[in-house]
């Protein structure tokens, strides 16, 4: 059968079925309200969302976008959508023709396939013709389904209890990182979920969250969900802001300075004082006179807390970019440049100091919180779908408009973090930010003393891992 014959007869399938849609929907209501679930999560409310291979909109629907686009290929599924839900936009296209959806006007938050890509007779050339649609935040979500369940799925049709299926597309998570590749889009995460397709009595929703997306388990999961982004989407950078946060580091605030690397056009310099006792803002203050070649800043911090401390200086900085530096000189300020390169060439888009690669100085980190942080970095790599070799580097990279969007959607974990690390770790995850580690040389202290220890920072991992588990995984 060739690709004109072929579309053809998907179309006559999609158009003999369009009527029966709600009904085949009821049927494994189950199902369907489980997929919506998670899509709901990586798709906020009232975000822009292309759907491709839309149906009768009721996917689009469910995640309540203040601007719905539909496209289908089917025109009795478009006519169905637009009955049913008129307040969005539907369009009968077949997405693989670039030319059939040049009429879809603007820019998209998030561009939806469900199941789309199984039906594709070019799969690359369907996700190239994405690019059009992207903006360098814009996040592409693909929902397909596990083949080693095509046993059971193909029962399922037999018995009448699933729409019918024209033939699909075998495709596994893998493969679809591998076509996003080829069609240069950049996979961010993946993840595997939803091991019961039934209720269950209650039993399949409690499957579904607690043992579905667990190490090994997750490999036989009926779903997998990509989330990419497009590669030619870019802006070009050229200001950054150092937030320098201290407490009690007087003899740490001129070698700042003294080794801070000018990296890029305009380096604005905020140091933000937490209520010291050794002189610190007065030192800060004497600097800033002293070297008034450099754009310094002062603040005194409002509350407490490193978090507090930072969002504060976040949200008064003017940089394109927003780097934490700590005052305590561990992190080397010479290493800043790599995560200004890292960002500003898009490679990344949020960049986490990673102590842990390199050999470190003697007496920078005891034994067990080097165990410890070794652990935590291997559960949280599963948590959040991404790789993270150091939950509680200091140093942190991200852009302003992205702290914006993560500070705006602080509501959804809420002002649970004193420190501020897991809070844009977090909120990074949950935009589906792309994520670098970035490894650095981690020195001793030369002045003053650690300000948490060892236990603290035990029980504040545990802490957010479970946090983490119920609020990103645990869906």
């Amino acid at each position: 059968m060739n690709c004109t014959t072929e579309k053809q007869a998907l179309v006559d399938h999609f158009d003999s079925i369009a009527g029966e849609r709600r009904k085949w929907y009821e049927k494994a209501q189950f199902f369907h309200k489980e997929d919506e679930r998670y899509l709901q999560f990586l798709i906020p409310p009232k975000s822009s969302v292309l759907e491709i291979g839309c149906g009768n909109g009721d996917t689009l629907a469910a995640l309540d976008p203040m601007r719905g686009v539909g496209v289908d290929i089917s025109s009795r599924m478009i006519t169905e959508a637009q009955r049913l839900h008129p307040e969005f936009e539907f369009h009968v296209a077949d997405a693989e023709d670039k030319s059939q959806v040049d009429a879809i006007e603007g820019t998209f938050d998030f561009i939806v396939m469900v199941d789309t890509l199984g039906y594709a007779t070019d799969c690359q050339q369907l996700l190239e013709n994405l690019h059009r649609f992207c903006r360098r935040d814009t996040r592409i979500v693909i929902a397909y389904y596990s083949h080693l369940w095509e046993p059971l799925l193909n029962l399922a049709e037999k018995l009448g209890l699933r729409q019918p299926q024209p033939n699909n597309n075998v495709l596994s998570s893998a493969d679809i990182r591998a076509l996003a590749q080829l069609a240069n889009l950049d996979p961010i995460k993946s993840e595997n979920r939803l091991l019961s397709p039934v209720s269950l009595f209650g039993i399949g929703r409690l499957i579904n969250r607690f043992v579905s997306t667990l190490p090994i388990i997750r490999l036989f999961a009926l779903r997998h969900y990509s989330v990419c982004r497009s590669l030619r989407a870019s802006i070009v950078l050229q200001s950054a802001s150092v937030v320098i946060p201290a407490r009690n580091e007087r003899g740490n605030i001129e070698p700042l300075i003294r080794r801070l690397p000018r990296f890029c056009d305009h380096i604005e310099v905020i140091f933000i004082e937490g209520h010291s006792q050794d002189g610190t803002y007065e030192e800060m203050e004497r600097v800033k006179n002293a070297y008034p070649n450099w754009d310094i800043k002062l603040m005194r911090q409002p509350g407490k807390g490193k978090a507090d401390a930072v969002f504060a200086a976040f949200d008064a900085a003017f940089g394109e970019v927003l780097l934490i530096l700590d005052a305590d000189l561990t992190m080397p300020p010479e290493q800043l440049p790599k995560y200004w390169e890292a960002l500003s060439s898009g490679q990344a888009e949020f960049v986490n100091g990673s102590r842990l690669i390199y050999p470190m100085d003697t007496g920078a980190m005891q034994f067990l919180n080097l165990i410890a942080n070794r652990f935590f970095a291997l559960m949280f790599s599963w948590l959040l779908n991404q790789r993270i070799t150091d939950t509680l580097c200091g140093t942190k990279g991200l852009r302003k408009s992205d702290y914006i969007r993560i500070k705006e959607n602080r509501s959804y974990f809420g002002d649970f973090d004193p420190f501020g690390d897991f809070d844009l770790i977090f909120g990074a995850a949950k935009l589906g930010l792309k994520n670098i580690d970035v490894p650095i040389r981690y020195a001793a202290r030369t002045y003053g003393s650690t300000q948490i220890s060892r236990f603290t920072h035990g029980l504040l991992l545990i802490k957010m891992a479970a946090f983490a588990y119920l609020k990103i995984k645990a869906l």
